[in-house]
């Protein structure tokens, strides 16, 4: 299993290409990746189980017996993350053996994008500010440090202070996410502890990084329907 320690670029690292490139050209390549990102995310599919996927989905809420029960298609995105990029420590993930068995020229976009999902972490930020060229900066709430996050949708719906969970990987000088967006606030991580109790047993700085915390954050976003706050579009994603 790749390490995910090295993921995210701290945002003095970032400022470089910003003087460098235009906002529209900071777009394109965004796009370019966000297009990219999205044929690895389905081609990693592949490599999982339908019982991997309902029993993940279970572990959500989402089933009821052996029938998926939906409030939205875009719920099982939750899932997919859960079992894309992780796995219990004895397992591999879906994302590793997908790139195991992918070819994939040295030095293609494609190669590029692909490391980088695999480092991809869970993380929760805070949107600190509106970045010069496009995009956002935002802080790791749990780990420290600010970043440059290129994302068209939450640059245009969401406010200066506001928080969420996601997961985020970083190809360029930017980081993106990678396709999950969950509300965020104070009582979500409260709830999700409550939920999970084994997750007291971590230290804070480990907390953020155990699978069963992104899980519980899940779990408890969908249960409380803080899930239809989100909307998911082609090419960008927005939170209302």
């Amino acid at each position: 299993m790749v390490s995910t320690t090295p993921a995210l670029r701290e945002v003095s690292a970032v400022a470089k290409p910003a003087v460098l490139l235009s906002r529209a050209e900071v777009l394109t390549r965004y796009r370019h990746f966000r297009e990219i990102s999205k044929q690895h995310h389905s081609a990693a599919l592949d490599f999982l189980s339908k019982d991997a996927i309902i029993s993940q989905a279970r572990r959500l809420g989402l089933v009821q017996g052996k029938t998926l029960v939906l409030d939205s298609m875009d719920d099982l995105n939750l899932a997919f993350d859960l079992t894309i990029h992780t796995a219990p420590k004895d397992r591999s993930r879906a994302i590793d053996r997908y790139a195991r068995a992918v070819r994939l020229a040295p030095g293609s976009d494609e190669r590029l994008v692909l490391e980088a999902m695999r480092r991809a972490r869970f993380s929760i930020i805070g949107i600190l500010r509106r970045h010069d060229v496009a995009g956002l900066i935002v802080e790791d709430l749990f780990r420290g440090g600010e970043f440059w996050l290129v994302d068209e949708g939450l640059e245009s719906s969401l406010p200066d202070g506001a928080a969420l969970a996601t997961r985020l990987f970083t190809p360029d000088g930017f980081a993106m996410t990678a396709g999950v967006l969950v509300p965020f606030d104070i009582e979500l991580i409260e709830d999700a502890i409550a939920d999970t109790p084994q997750l007291l047993r971590n230290r804070r700085e480990e907390l953020i990084d155990d699978r069963r915390f992104a899980e519980a954050i899940y779990r408890v976003a969908l249960a409380s329907g803080l899930m239809e706050q989100v909307a998911y579009q082609d090419t960008v994603s927005a939170v209302g």
